[in-house]
């Protein structure tokens, strides 16, 4: 049978073709937004323009809801008043280039008892229009299985994202520029929150609260949070990396956090709270905080470079007790906290305790008041002090002596450089002795002093 030459050669290049071109055209298809779902310009929607695109953005929203599929953002700039997420919405863009900018309105977006949300790949910007008390430039309440990943939320006049009663996942967001707090949860329903870069906010990080005490549980993971401001003043209750108030079972791990005028961590009422293997650098009052009536802490693995206190668990008074100290390295304290804290809050303590904590295997080098302290007054009940290393502080270790204080083991510590001191007793935080480990040193009963290493 003959073969048509120029018929063969024709066939073999269309096959040629299809084989290099198809992926390149494949790849092309797959990074239009309208692969990704339904096209915002089917609806009318247009990039870059002066005009509002409220109307028309909710149309599209509203309609691909209903079908059940993603609402896809070309590249521009879209000018946009409140947009309300119903049950299911979806929308999603161009990372860096989908930009939805507010004009007026209360909130940039806002649902309520909306399930399965999701915002992915968006700027939202809020502008700086001031946004009333109480409301984020995504603003949920009530629902399930909401996942925020991968956005850019700037320039808010209010919070950055404000949850109530909310499940789900904020993940993989910067979000910077924020007039209160970047993310405020209240009364969460399963929530995470994690590898977000979090910076410039002027009241909190993150916040994770409850309207009464109890079990939450969020996760707070992997995040970087720098440049946090007390904006509003206060004695502590603003300009904190993050901040779980009344939230039970709450885990803080593995976060970068700096420059932050208060804390890194404060737990405040959060029983069984987790603040595990976190870095943090460069803040101006107690870095890792458990306070007021919490049962249950966890503060382990940490590094502190740079705070006026490294680690305090304290109000005893309030019924806070119960917890564990292990294993952080904290150096470098500062002599003076902020301005604005109570006149008695003392700094340059590495670890300061109060009731039912053991503390171990704890580092603390440079701290220029004291080490550790155990007790203020008579608030000190079963503490363990062991296995730590502290040099280079004025005290290493002080218990508190005063009648009525309970009991306090020091023993198997290494205390280097302690000019004031190894280890002594206190009257709140005045040195009411000698250092107890020199030899014919008074003894108090509530020390049970054991063998440590001093030099």
């Amino acid at each position: 049978m003959d073969i048509d030459r120029r018929r063969l050669l024709r066939t073999s290049t269309a096959a040629l073709a299809s084989v290099t071109l198809a992926p390149s055209l494949a790849m092309a298809a797959a990074s239009l937004p309208s692969a990704l779902g339904r096209d915002a310009s089917q609806y009318g929607v247009r990039p870059n323009g002066a005009d509002d695109q409220t109307r028309a953005l909710q149309r599209a929203i509203d309609d691909c809801a209903r079908a059940q599929v993603p609402l896809a953002l070309p590249p521009g700039t879209y000018r946009t008043g409140l947009l309300r997420l119903p049950h299911g919405a979806q929308i999603i863009g161009v990372a860096g280039a989908s930009r939805l900018q507010l004009t007026n309105g209360p909130s940039l977006f806002e649902s309520q008892g909306g399930n399965g949300i999701r915002l992915t790949r968006l700027v939202l910007d809020g502008a700086g229009l001031p946004l009333a008390t109480r409301r984020g430039l995504v603003h949920c309440l009530q629902g399930e299985d909401l996942r925020i990943a991968d956005c850019e939320i700037m320039a808010s006049g209010g919070a950055g994202i404000w949850f109530e009663n909310v499940g789900g996942e904020v993940r993989g967001n910067r979000i910077h520029d924020i007039a209160t707090t970047a993310v405020i949860s209240f009364d969460a329903r399963g929530l995470a929150v994690g590898q977000n870069t979090i910076r410039a906010c002027n009241v909190n990080g993150v916040e994770i609260l409850r309207s009464a005490p109890g079990d939450d549980g969020t996760l707070v993971t992997d995040n970087r949070i720098e440049g946090i401001k007390a904006g509003p003043g206060g004695s502590g209750q603003y300009g904190n990396a993050i901040n779980a108030f009344r939230a039970g079972n709450v885990i803080v791990r593995g976060n970068r956090i700096s420059d932050c005028d208060y804390s890194a961590v404060r737990g405040n009422s959060a029983a069984n709270i987790q603040i595990v293997g976190n870095s943090v650098s460069s803040v101006r009052e107690v870095a890792l905080y458990s306070e007021f009536s919490f049962e249950g802490a966890v503060i382990a693995s940490n590094t502190v470079d740079g705070a006026a206190v490294g680690v305090s668990v304290c109000n005893f008074n309030e019924g806070g007790r119960l917890a564990t100290v292990q294993g952080n390295v904290i150096r470098n304290l500062l002599p003076k906290r902020p301005a604005g804290t109570a006149p008695d809050d003392d700094a340059g303590i590495g670890i300061y305790v109060e009731a039912d904590t053991a503390v171990s295997g704890n580092v603390i080098e440079n701290a220029p008041a004291f080490g550790i302290i155990a007790g203020w007054g008579n608030y000190l009940r079963d503490v363990a002090i062991t296995g730590n290393v502290v040099r280079n502080a004025l005290v290493g270790i002080g218990v508190s002596v005063v009648p009525g204080a309970g009991t306090a083991v020091v023993s198997g510590n290494m205390i280097s450089g302690a000019a004031g001191g190894a280890i002594v007793g206190l009257d709140h935080a005045k040195p009411v002795s000698g250092d107890l480990t020199r030899e014919g040193a008074s003894r108090f009963q509530q020390i049970a002093l054991g063998t440590n290493t001093v030099r």
